[in-house]
């Protein structure tokens, strides 16, 4: 009797506290078991909407407090700060003070993301240009901060424009921010796309229902079975010794990690739109085919839509867009893309990575003018596949600067693709590398199929009888569960 209740004190001790090896996340066996005890308490007060919203609120707190212990407080917190300036901004008339209320809000949320992601970075900059000695604060970063900052900034932004009315309910904000589903890693949904949703107390059909557990196998699979694989038994190895490899494996390498970032980020984006829906809440698409794109412009009109839509409407329109020139446009571009790299972490890297699109973007946006060409090419098959080929190749690039640790790595990678490519290594590699190959080659080409065959399986999907949805679930969790690594493998962007 006493090692039963040891052991349900012990359970109980695990689910309470917080363990920053073990963060709760979506493809965590715990948070499946955790997440099926939500929805049945979540089923029984659903129709009580003060009670629901309590309910939810309670959960995503918890989900946060497990992947951020305490920092769950500078949360709530924002909400307040938002809930507050909210009101205040909506009654404002005069112009300064309604500047002054947003200036306020960025500032709030900037100034926490310069302290917990760049200080040390600007700190060891300092150091390094003053040849004083660098001793790094022990700063923990809050998992998903950058995130609802951005959310948080959007919605003040919003009221400003006359938008978005105030949100005059505080439980409706504070179910926004803190709603679980996206908090980590996104999608960036924004409050005038939520809110009404929120104020309609929205139920989840049928359709939703299915549609939510097609997201959430696509996503599981996505995850473990493709990024986890390759990334654990392949990419990690190349990148972390690039010389130790020829030019085609780091350049498999490349193709690698640029599939597999895709995935992952992807496949959270999936269950994460899949576990709202179920919940009877519905996000935007955050990934459309990325790698279908045919130009840099088009490729950040389908990949993380909705951070590079934020990016558009929060950072580039306020600088000036195209509105005030070529030279501008330019600046706007870089300076627009190279806080989209920094948003990513405090690495040189990312800054680096985001100078590199922006380049992009200015170079296809004169080429477009000076040939008048429009955004998408259509007509000529050679012609669409050759602008994808190189579109994807210039992408890859891209991605081993993002996942470089540092200059001196990727300057390896390339060194090795150039210099030491060494083809007779093929068919070893096939050979010694069979199932990396047959998993990356099945995941591009599952990615290129059309975007219709998504929708037709959804539909499929949502026609079968209830007992084979739940079989062909079990089917893919069992798939997910021999696939795994025996360490739980965090997301990518839950660092961002």
């Amino acid at each position: 009797m006493d090692k039963i209740l040891n052991l349900d004190f012990s359970l109980i001790k695990d689910l309470l506290s917080f363990d920053r090896q073990n963060p709760l996340l979506f493809n965590s066996g715990l948070f499946l078991l955790l997440f099926a005890a939500f929805m049945l308490i979540y089923q029984c007060v659903r129709r009580v909407r003060w009670l629901k919203m309590i309910t939810v609120i309670a959960f995503s707190l918890y989900f946060y407090y497990k992947s951020s212990a305490g920092y769950c407080f500078i949360l709530l917190g924002v909400c307040v700060s938002d809930y507050i300036i909210g009101i205040a901004l909506g009654k404002s008339v005069r112009s300064w003070l309604r500047k002054s209320w947003v200036a306020l809000n960025v500032v709030l949320n900037v100034g926490m993301l310069v302290y917990f992601k760049y200080f040390n970075l600007l700190y060891e900059t300092f150091c390094n240009i003053t040849s004083t000695r660098f001793d790094p604060l022990d700063i923990i970063l809050p998992a998903g901060i950058s995130f609802f900052c951005f959310r948080s900034i959007s919605y003040i932004v919003d009221i400003y424009r006359r938008q978005l009315e105030p949100c005059r309910n505080f439980l409706d904000y504070t179910f926004f921010l803190t709603f679980f589903p996206p908090l980590l890693a996104g999608p960036v949904v924004r409050a005038k796309d939520m809110l009404p949703q929120i104020k309609e107390n929205a139920m989840a059909t049928h359709a939703m229902v299915s549609e939510g557990m097609f997201l959430i196998m696509a996503g599981l699979i996505k995850k473990v079975v493709i990024a986890d694989y390759i990334s654990g038994n392949f990419v990690d190895r190349i990148f972390d010794n690039p010389t130790l490899y020829s030019g085609f494996e780091n350049l498999m390498g490349a193709f690698g990690f640029t599939i597999q970032i895709y995935c992952d980020f992807s496949g959270y984006s999936d269950m994460a739109i899949g576990i709202a829906l179920l919940m009877g809440y519905r996000f935007k698409d955050n990934f459309r085919a990325p790698f279908k794109a045919q130009s840099p412009t088009e490729f950040w009109k389908r990949w993380h839509i909705s951070l590079s839509s934020w990016l558009m409407d929060y950072v580039y329109i306020p600088l000036g867009g195209n509105r005030k020139g070529r030279t501008r446009q330019n600046v706007n571009l870089m300076s627009t893309m190279v806080i989209g790299g920094l948003w990513h972490g405090a690495s040189w890297m990312y800054v680096i990575w985001g100078a590199y699109h922006g380049i992009l973007l200015a170079i296809h946006k004169a080429i477009s003018k000076a040939f008048r060409l429009p955004a998408t090419l259509k007509g000529n098959r050679l012609i669409t596949a050759a602008n994808i080929f190189l579109t994807l190749n210039l992408m890859v690039i891209g991605m081993m600067i993002f996942r470089a640790q540092s200059l001196q790595h990727l300057w390896d990678m390339c060194h090795q693709i150039t210099h030491n490519f060494n083809a007779q290594v093929i068919t070893a590699f096939i050979e010694g590398y069979l199932f990396i190959v047959i998993a990356i080659v099945a995941a591009y080409m599952m990615h290129f199929l059309p975007e219709s065959w998504t929708r037709w399986g959804i539909r499929q999907y949502s026609a079968l009888p209830t007992v084979i949805q739940a079989i062909i679930l079990a089917l893919v969790l069992f798939l997910v569960i021999q696939t795994r690594q025996s360490d739980l493998v965090p997301f990518v962007y839950l660092q961002y």
